[in-house]
């Protein structure tokens, strides 16, 4: 049912004027649970998820527009459910079906909130470090095979696995697809809220550390790289946006 119902999401998706080929994050899962996302077009009365809201399918194509963060406000909704996940366990997000977009790089971030909570906490606040990446894996800028391209092959979901090192507390997950097949790149962010436990004691180092806005420039070389020039034609490595990788 699960499936059906993810189909049937992205198929109304799809359909509506001026979001065609567009989409987000529809749901996660960890340890067998799985958690439905935010309905982005539904009245928020009634929602409850671990996702944080968010409004539309369309990408954002500014990479320091305020609602880089997590596709929205930044702010945490009434009925705001928050997933209790250990260490070392893997975390998957759900893409709708099928997601369109193969070029391009894949990321995770995290982000501590302060206390025992990140209700009411804003993302664009939070200090973020990035967790799991993934670029161009084979051939050319122009037509290899990219992150994004392994997550449509793994039926548009995305898997990461929260690090054991990182210290238990309660975070934002930040899954992020960013298409490269037009300029400006096309930003697709979605956070979810999450109690890591059984974590370890290694916190990110400054330089691993940004803000959302403010992680990304859109004159970064990996937003501006031009799929359809002669350049891309040859080219084999891929200039990966944002901070170091945490635990690097």
């Amino acid at each position: 049912m699960f499936a059906s119902q993810l189909v049937a999401l992205a198929v109304i998706a799809l359909s509506m004027k001026g979001v065609k080929a567009h989409g987000g994050v529809l749901s996660y899962s960890n340890n067998g649970q799985l958690y439905n996302g935010w309905a982005p077009y539904n009245s928020p009365d009634g929602q409850s998820t671990i996702q944080r809201p968010w409004a539309t399918y369309n990408p954002i194509q500014d990479a320091t527009d305020p609602t880089i963060a997590c596709n929205d406000d930044g702010t945490s909704p009434t009925g705001q459910q928050t997933a209790t996940v250990a260490a070392g366990s893997d975390v998957t997000a759900y893409w709708n079906q099928v997601w369109p977009h193969p070029y391009g790089p894949m990321f995770t971030y995290l982000a501590q909130c302060p206390g025992s909570s990140c209700d009411g906490v804003n993302a664009a606040d939070l200090d973020w470090f990035k967790v799991d990446q993934s670029g161009l894996i084979s051939g050319t800028v122009a037509d290899g095979y990219w992150g994004s391209g392994k997550m449509i092959d793994d039926n548009s979901t995305w898997t990461t696995t929260i690090p054991s090192s990182v210290p238990s507390g309660s975070y934002l997950i930040r899954f992020e697809t960013v298409a490269l097949h037009s300029l400006p790149a096309q930003f697709y962010p979605e956070c979810a809220q999450i109690d890591i436990t059984g974590g370890g004691d290694l916190a990110p180092t400054s330089d691993q550390l940004v803000k959302f806005p403010g992680g990304y420039s859109n004159d970064d070389p990996g937003f501006t790289v031009d799929l359809y020039g002669t350049q891309a034609q040859t080219m084999t490595d891929y200039p990966m946006p944002g901070p170091p990788l945490y635990g690097q």
